[in-house]
């Protein structure tokens, strides 16, 4: 074919290579598409390889000139394609986040182990046993976050970007106890203050009994970054369809709470407005809210997608923040997070204080539940990345950045 390639410089953009074997059926390989392929030098390797050393091949040498035919070459670069050689630093990276995760996690619970926080009989004192708590979770923290950045694992960056949000979250009781964020999103730990610090600060910070604790929080990130499956990036399925009707349902049965419909007086048989509520309608879709808010939280909340873990955790907050609310309208939450409603205290309820509190909650809980949605259905192959300071960029949408 007489087409001239020069592969001396492997960052080079190699389309017009492609675009000389677009010709017949080869035009339909569409290697175009695969720029990073192209950027890294894999393709440019290949070629070296094919050829031999690569050395001596000048400008002037051509596809046809070789040690087989194009179709031999194109069947290399396909072959390329779709199996792609992970480099040695990626794999590094990959199994060192693995174990760092594993370590980082019994880092935490030691933390979150009241123990800790008790003097020992061989007189080691709480203080030093928090110290040296405080160093190895730094030390693990790091790491985790180190080789995050250089793996292909997003089933288990994901993690490790809510995990630094919720770090950043915390910055300020972090700061109290001599941990600092750095720009890179490590941390940094002035052992000196975190011995003039008094350590039930340490302990509240890493309490094991409030769900919504920093510690609690990142131990569940860590657990399921631990259990998640080592998927690389490029494998992602696109979508995950058995979260989806959680999450819609929910929307909808908090819109229905929030709204004044709902609400409205029930008419005697003449068509007159009474004083009372259709209680029973209001309480089956209340029944329906807490059904859907516990199944979405059991189908979703081990996703690795960083939209949908953001969303949750929002939820999981604001429900915190209303417990005693919600409470008083026979709605109770476990300690992990799912809800029960007792049918007597809900419909004893005065109906006018249900619908004030739902216009606040049920509209704000169903923004995030239709995030969830959102991500869950046409997000879920989208690429997840995180700031220095674990604030999220999940990529794909314009329409919600910044809102996760």
């Amino acid at each position: 074919m007489g087409i001239s390639i020069d592969v001396g410089n492997t960052g080079s953009d190699y389309s017009y290579l492609f675009q000389g074997l677009s010709g017949g059926n080869l035009g339909n390989l569409n290697f175009l598409s695969d720029y990073a392929s192209i950027k890294n030098g894999s393709y440019s390797r290949l070629m070296k390889a094919y050829y031999g050393t690569g050395q001596g091949m000048n400008t002037g040498s051509s596809l046809s000139s070789g040690k087989g035919s194009t179709t031999n070459i194109l069947d290399k670069l396909l072959e390329e394609k779709m199996h792609p050689k992970v480099s040695k630093e990626v794999q590094k990276a990959n199994t060192e986040l693995t174990a760092g995760l594993s370590s980082l996690n019994s880092a935490v619970s030691t933390l979150r182990n009241d123990n800790t926080y008790t003097d020992t009989t061989d007189g080691k004192s709480a203080k030093d046993k928090v110290v040296s708590a405080m160093k190895a979770y730094v030390t693990n923290y790091n790491n985790v976050v180190t080789t995050s950045k250089d793996s292909t694992l997003s089933s288990k960056t994901a993690y490790v970007a809510n995990m630094m949000s919720s770090t950043a979250a915390n910055a300020d009781k972090l700061s109290e106890i001599g941990v600092t964020i750095n720009a890179n999103g490590t941390l940094m730990l002035n052992e000196g203050k975190l011995k003039e610090a008094d350590i039930s600060k340490v302990q509240d910070l890493f309490s094991s009994d409030n769900i919504l604790s920093y510690g609690s929080m990142v131990s569940s990130r860590l657990q399921f970054a631990g259990s998640a499956s080592g998927t690389s990036s490029t494998d992602n399925k696109g979508t995950d369809d058995k979260t989806t009707s959680g999450a819609s349902s929910l929307k909808a049965d908090s819109q229905a709470l929030a709204s004044d419909e709902l609400y409205q007086k029930v008419k005697d048989k003449d068509g007159n407005e009474t004083d009372e509520y259709d209680v029973k309608k209001i309480f089956a879709t209340a029944k329906s809210f807490v059904n859907n808010y516990n199944r979405m939280f059991d189908k979703a909340e081990s996703s690795a997608n960083s939209g949908v873990v953001a969303n949750l955790s929002y939820i999981r907050e604001k429900t915190a923040r209303n417990t005693d609310a919600l409470k008083a309208l026979g709605i109770s939450v476990d300690g992990k997070g799912r809800m029960k409603i007792d049918e007597d205290t809900f419909k004893k309820a005065d109906m006018s204080k249900v619908q004030a509190f739902f216009k606040d909650y049920g509209s704000s809980i169903a923004t995030n539940a239709s995030l969830v949605d959102y991500y869950m259905t046409t997000q879920a192959g989208a690429a997840n990345s995180y700031t220095s300071g674990g604030t999220y960029n999940v990529q794909g949408s314009s329409r919600y950045s910044g809102t996760v």
